[in-house]
């Protein structure tokens, strides 16, 4: 699972399995890695983000024991708004945007440079250089989605519907539900297909069905999108007005089929493993025999379709939505997914309405960074074979190695001396603890790209050759071995993972960076920032989700009833927790929806103070920086971690759809719960940082 949700642009003709959080897309490997020949790359001009913990920042007006996140966090957050081309700022965005500027350097060198066709500089630097022909992609208008639109509006009835998804879906188009390659949860070592729910265009079903005032302002802002979208597309007004109301009426059915993103926590209710004659059986007007074979893809005997309450509605709307709104519905999405690379007026449509509106970002950011987000969504580990060799010294790996082994043995103590836990369960946890496979920086083996065909002229044509590239590779691992060294990040994205199938944790390079690792920081800082995110993704395994899967990686029961029991108990305890959270007048934090990152904060937090002290050993002489203790700085630096503002819009959409709770909660709901925190800040009970008997929540 990640530290955060990603806020990548829009990548359209994506084909995807939406299994969750902790098992992430997986990019299929060669065998042997493309030849990087080093670019003249000039990164002395891309300043680090002044985001690591300083003396100065402290507001010292504001009491530790009461307000941690302000008495950390206020006076930087106050000298640093939101820029108006982002939803957030702080220690993620920061790090991101410094990411991005050594990007932007690495693309313009190999835009700039000669390199041989096929290399990794030469596709890298003509996608970027396509993104940023404007005249060209204006002179282009519609026409790089034209042939799609035309095959959509040749549809003459129902029946060639599912030839259509079929045909769309090989090309990476898929736009109804979601499909793709992912680890059997019962086999973890094999791959086989996933078919889950999607198709809505909105963040989540509730926005379609529920009657809060945001919820409401979004559907009718959708009407006037999808109405803008088909009359640039050259439909007349009326026409457009009609459209757009058949296509709310369409995703309001599917959304009212769909699971709720609390449901979807549970791995169960993402695997449905059918055989394929059932699977044809139980939606009758949708061959998967069919679709199979469009796909190029050998019959499998089993798949998983997830969801079966959508797939049932899904396939009844097959027959009894009228063509029409069909056909105004795959339009529309077509020209949704497609615009953000189209010409001004496309683009300009998409950021209004999804950035502007849901998310209220005042200004579109500028073309390189939009260009960059197509790049990373098209190519982006092969561009991480760049940014590796420009901006990840070796020694940041090696230290890495260092703190996770320490973790891990903090961890190790954890699980050992557990008292609520039986011996049964407890052998079964240190078996998995035993299994965990850290990933530090970049992959070991890199993607092969050979075939990907990039040109120099056709942006959005660059993006669908990439789309269908992709896909083709993810639909070939179907029925294959699992590729453990594969990773679902590539190195610039400042983020990290656990992924619940292959019992693995993975930092790529760009988190490693301030406030997050400092190889010349105090061992404070680094165990309170990378030190406590190596602990939040080692304990994503034992959450209230991770630890329904075992040490190989197959979903698994490996504890007593009554040791469930007990955990659920303690767990629950957190969620209420959480729900307490206020983030804007009457909206309050999901606790069950951030359950698993909360589980995962409190633990990581708690085994990485323990492997603090355990690095100091006996006799330690802290060195009091700056006038506060290694203690102090250790939480000091968690909650530098989490600083960061939301514009309201942003917010209001984290609470409901983010498995993460916003940063501001994150920096003090783990503290409140250690004691460590209220001894190193002298706190006394009844202090708002101080939980203590039955309000404080022991796990891990």
């Amino acid at each position: 699972m990640t530290l955060r949700p990603l806020k990548p642009l829009a990548l359209a003709f994506s084909i995807t399995v939406a299994l969750a959080a902790c098992q992430k897309a997986e990019a299929p490997v060669a065998a042997a890695p493309v030849e990087v020949a080093p670019l003249q790359v000039d990164l002395s001009k891309v300043d680090s983000p002044a985001i690591s913990l300083h003396a100065s920042d402290i507001d010292p007006s504001i009491a530790a024991c009461q307000d941690f996140n302000g008495f950390v966090n206020s006076k930087w957050l106050a000298a640093n708004p939101v820029p108006a081309d982002r939803t957030t700022w702080g220690a993620f965005p920061a790090l991101g945007e410094r990411s991005l500027h050594i990007q932007h350097e690495i693309a313009k060198a190999a835009a700039a440079s000669a390199h041989p066709a096929g290399t990794m500089e030469r596709k890298v630097g003509d996608f970027f250089s396509a993104g940023m022909d404007e005249a060209a992609i204006e002179a282009a208008g519609i026409a790089p989605i034209q042939p799609q639109l035309d095959r959509i509006a040749a549809l003459a009835s129902n029946a060639e519907l599912p030839a259509f998804l079929g045909e769309s879906y090989a090309k990476g188009m898929g736009m109804a539900f979601n499909f793709g390659a992912g680890a059997d949860y019962l086999d973890s070592r094999t791959n086989i297909a996933y078919a889950s729910q999607g198709g809505l265009s909105l963040p989540e079903r509730a926005y379609y069905l529920e009657d809060r005032e945001d919820y409401q302002a979004a559907r009718a802002a959708f009407l006037l999108h999808v109405e803008k979208l088909m009359t640039l597309a050259g439909a007349d007004a009326a026409t457009a007005k009609a459209q757009a109301q058949q296509v709310l009426d369409f995703e309001t059915r599917l959304a009212k089929a769909s699971m709720g993103r609390v449901e979807l926590r549970d791995p169960a209710s993402r695997y449905n493993p059918v055989a394929l004659d059932a699977a044809d059986a139980s939606t009758p007007n949708l061959s998967w025999t069919a679709f199979f074979a469009a796909l190029d893809v050998p019959a499998p005997k089993t798949f998983s379709l997830a969801q079966p309450g959508f797939f049932k509605e899904f396939d009844a709307m097959l027959a009894d939505v009228p063509l029409a709104q069909w056909q105004a519905w795959l339009r529309f999405r077509t020209l949704d997914s497609a615009s953000p690379y189209l010409s001004s007026a496309f683009e300009t449509a998409n950021f209004e309405f999804y950035r502007q509106t849901l998310a209220g970002q005042k200004e579109m950011p500028p073309r390189w960074k939009r260009v960059l987000g197509a790049l990373n969504g098209s190519i982006g580990e092969g561009f991480g074979q760049l940014y590796v060799a420009q901006a990840f010294p070796p020694e940041s790996k090696a230290k890495m190695e260092a703190l996770v082994k320490n973790l891990m043995q903090a961890l190790k103590g954890r699980l050992e001396n557990l008292d609520w836990m039986s011996e049964q369960t407890k052998a079964k946890a240190l078996e998995k603890w035993s299994s965990f496979t850290p990933k530090i920086g970049y992959p070991d083996k890199w993607r092969d790209w050979t075939g990907l065909d990039v040109a120099k002229d056709g942006y959005a044509a660059n993006v669908m050759a990439a789309a269908q590239f992709n896909t083709r590779f993810n639909l070939d691992k179907i029925g294959q071995p699992v590729d453990r060294t594969e990773w679902g990040m590539s190195p610039q994205t400042v983020n990290a993972y656990y992924r619940s199938t292959a019992n693995e944790i993975v930092f790529p390079a760009a988190i490693l960076q301030p406030p997050f690792f400092d190889a010349n920081a105090d061992d404070a800082l680094n165990y309170g920032g990378i030190g406590a995110v190596i602990g939040h993704e080692m304990l994503h395994g034992f959450d209230d989700q991770g630890s329904k899967f075992d040490a190989v990686g197959n979903m698994a029961n490996w504890w007593t009833d009554a040791d469930r029991e007990n955990f659920n108990a303690r767990t629950g305890k957190l969620a209420a927790q959480y729900s307490a959270y206020e983030a804007l007048p009457g909206l309050f934090v999901n606790g069950q929806l951030g359950l698993g990152e909360n589980i995962a904060d409190l633990g990581g937090v708690t085994v990485a103070f323990d492997a603090l002290k355990a690095a100091q050993g006996e006799g330690f002489t802290d060195p009091n920086v700056d006038g506060y203790t290694q203690d102090q700085r250790f939480f000091m630096n968690w909650a530098t971690v989490w600083r960061i503002a939301f514009t309201e819009a942003q917010l209001k959409q984290q609470i409901t759809v983010g498995p993460h709770s916003p940063g501001m909660f994150r920096a003090i709901g783990a503290p409140s719960n250690l004691p460590a925190f209220a001894e190193a800040f002298s706190c006394k009970p009844g202090d708002k940082m101080v939980r203590s008997g039955e309000d404080r929540v022991v796990i891990w």
